[in-house]
């Protein structure tokens, strides 16, 4: 009887996720609490928009390079931690062997049987390294594009976010009703942003649509409340 081959589902997309995350949660927060605060104190809806749009340019390459250079330190970082462990199995291999038995002790293989595999490994002295950085060191290879493309998916998502709570200002000429359309749009992106974050992170999607809406309703009516303030 044929048998169905077992095909295993793994999402592999965390990274992507990540920095889709970080652009859009700052995007959305972010231009939305400037606008409800400018709201508070302007009579033209053209200052709102001219001074969001200002910040979502400002803030998509802030927080774009910040990707990229973090990308770019994780890149760094392995590729020192890689001529370390090249530099100590030529040094001493003894040593590392002596680690790479205590990783597989670890995992319940018997004192013989770990002696073998790490025997084995010094005999590829590639292979050896690669173990170490990812079982001793806990380091993955990063992807040579990573920084670039990290870099782009947090600055688009920014900017994706950041239009959101400012649509309404350029299709509304009155302040104070676009401001009541920027909340209504932007807590209903929050919302659903939080919900659909739950579910690739394994999160609880109700709770984290709930949170993530408050922390953008409790920044914006700050700034507004406090844009208010000020200007009496």
């Amino acid at each position: 009887m044929p048998q169905t081959p077992h095909i295993e589902h793994h999402f592999t997309g965390s990274e992507v996720v990540r920095d889709v995350v970080i652009g859009m949660s700052d995007g959305l927060t972010v231009p939305f609490a400037l606008a409800a605060g400018l709201s508070g104190v302007a009579n033209s809806t053209a200052i709102v928009i001219t001074a969001g749009l200002a910040e979502i340019a400002a803030g998509s390459i802030a927080m774009g390079l910040g990707g990229y250079l973090a990308a770019r330190s994780d890149a760094e970082h392995y590729a020192s931690e890689r001529e370390t462990e090249q530099r100590e199995i030529e040094t001493i291999p003894e040593k590392e062997t002596e680690e790479v038995e205590k990783v597989f002790l670890a995992y319940g293989l018997e004192k013989g049987e770990s002696a073998l595999v790490a025997n084995a490994l010094r005999q590829r002295p590639e292979a050896w390294i690669d173990f170490m950085m990812r079982f001793e060191l806990g380091l993955e290879k990063p992807n040579p594009k990573r920084a670039l493309t990290s870099a782009l998916t947090i600055g688009l998502s920014y900017i994706a976010g950041g239009l959101i709570p400012l649509t309404p200002y350029m299709l509304v000429s009155n302040v104070d009703v676009a401001l009541r359309y920027s909340v209504v749009f932007t807590l209903t992106a929050l919302l659903i942003f939080g919900y659909v974050k739950a579910r690739f992170t394994g999160a609880r999607p109700f709770r984290s649509a709930f949170q993530t809406a408050l922390i953008g309703g409790v920044a914006a009516g700050a700034a507004y409340g406090l844009a208010k303030y000020i200007s009496k």
